[in-house]
């Protein structure tokens, strides 16, 4: 039987030369999967990755109907956490996410977890993941109800890693630089430079999720095997906690809608690491960019290791919208936001850096006859024909061509 190990594929995309994290898979999964114990979600991301545009997905010939050259496609896996799958699914979201973004500064205000919270949020992902990125949104909206007394904008999005794929869960919002008003018919700015006091959001933050904790293990939700001595320690760690410095940050305000909108493509669909940042790749070890000029080396089993902490649940959504931004005031409470800047003639916040032009974040529509077109003679016209998924235990992998008659 042969094994995805024994098929000696490069960690490189042929068509293009570039080192792919997906390469790194195909050479190592076999020899991960028979050393280390994973669940269910971690096994299936492990397998759609190494298995992404190879013949294990099946895919297509294109065959030129003047000079016969032919191009063979593979498949994309299409899973979320594929770092060569992400882009097109972001194109997308980008689209979507431009009819649904005010046309007012934004602020980024980031939320983090004490190191000490690390294993039990890693042990208890599906729940308090989303614990997290509830009580950040639940900050924001409550101060913007007490400060500005209206409604705010404010999308959360979930990140669980460092720049060296290290476990660090946090979240990422993206909060309107005003609110609409209780009564709605007035737009409330806040300072083009300021939006609440970060101590203030430091304590509160801290308070509410250590009180949702307790409240998850009371309920008898949490799985506290990682916790010394069990519910009870658990209560001692967050007493402790109680006077630590918790690290929330605001930065200064996005200066339009296309660097907001690109900035958050960015931020959504990415996990862990792109295969851009990958510089070298051996058997013995893999290396990839961190910050500025620093890199990190490290195994190929551990680079699979610290890929894999960062699978989501199951059917988890790690992009939430809340207030102005939730699906149930798409049609109502936005409308009226809208209509509310556009009377009040709000200015945007002047440009801090530069703007990303919006023809830069969504890719543009390909001509189809122009798509079809040989690259090799450039007349004739690629005619498609699809063939089987390829399994590795095939004793003659060439992809076979399906009859479309």
């Amino acid at each position: 039987m042969c094994t995805m190990s024994e098929v000696k594929c490069p960690p490189l995309d042929v068509s293009t030369g570039k080192l792919r994290a997906s390469g790194i898979f195909r050479r190592h999964a076999d020899n991960y999967f028979a050393h280390h114990v994973l669940t269910s979600e971690q096994a299936k991301v492990l397998r759609a990755v190494r298995d992404c545009r190879t013949m294990a997905m099946g895919g297509r010939v294109d065959t030129c109907d003047t000079c016969g050259h032919e191009v063979i496609v593979y498949n994309s896996c299409m899973n979320r956490h594929c770092p060569a799958c992400q882009y097109a699914a972001q194109v997308e979201w980008v689209r979507e996410r431009m009819n649904r973004v005010l046309e007012v500064f934004h602020f980024h205000v980031v939320f983090t977890l004490p190191s000490e919270l690390r294993p039990l949020m890693l042990a208890n992902a599906a729940v308090l993941y989303g614990v997290l990125m509830r009580c950040a949104a639940e900050v924001l909206m409550t101060m913007g109800r007490q400060r500005l007394k209206g409604q705010l904008g404010v999308t959360v999005i979930l990140h669980t890693w460092t720049r060296e794929m290290r476990y660090h869960p946090h979240v990422h919002c993206i909060v309107t630089g005003g609110a609409l008003s209780t009564d709605g018919d007035r737009w409330v700015p806040t300072k083009q430079d300021y939006l609440f006091p970060v101590a203030v959001m430091r304590s509160f933050f801290s308070k509410l999720i250590r009180r949702q904790i307790r409240r998850e293990a009371r309920k008898g939700h949490l799985d506290l095997s990682c916790e010394e001595k069990g519910r009870r320690g658990l209560n001692q760690k967050l007493r402790r906690l109680r006077n630590r410095k918790w690290v929330v940050y605001c930065e200064k305000p996005f200066s339009g809608v296309a660097s907001l909108v690109s900035y958050l493509g960015r931020y959504t669909h990415r996990v862990a690491i792109s295969d851009n940042r990958l510089l070298a790749v051996s058997d013995e070890a893999v290396t990839f960019k961190t910050r500025g000029e620093k890199t990190a080396t490290v195994t190929p089993d551990e680079f699979i290791r610290r890929f894999l902490l960062h699978v989501l649940p199951k059917n988890f959504r790690k992009i939430r919208h809340f207030g102005l931004y939730a699906s149930a005031h798409v049609k109502t409470d936005l409308v009226r936001a809208g209509e509310a800047i556009m009377k009040a003639g709000i200015a945007k916040a002047p440009p801090t850096d530069p703007v990303v032009p919006i023809e830069e974040i969504v890719l543009p529509e390909p001509e189809e006859e122009e798509s079809r077109r040989c690259p090799k003679c450039k007349v004739g016209r690629m005619l498609s024909q699809t063939f089987r998924r390829i399994r590795w235990r095939d004793s003659d992998p060439t992809p076979k061509a399906v009859d479309s008659s």
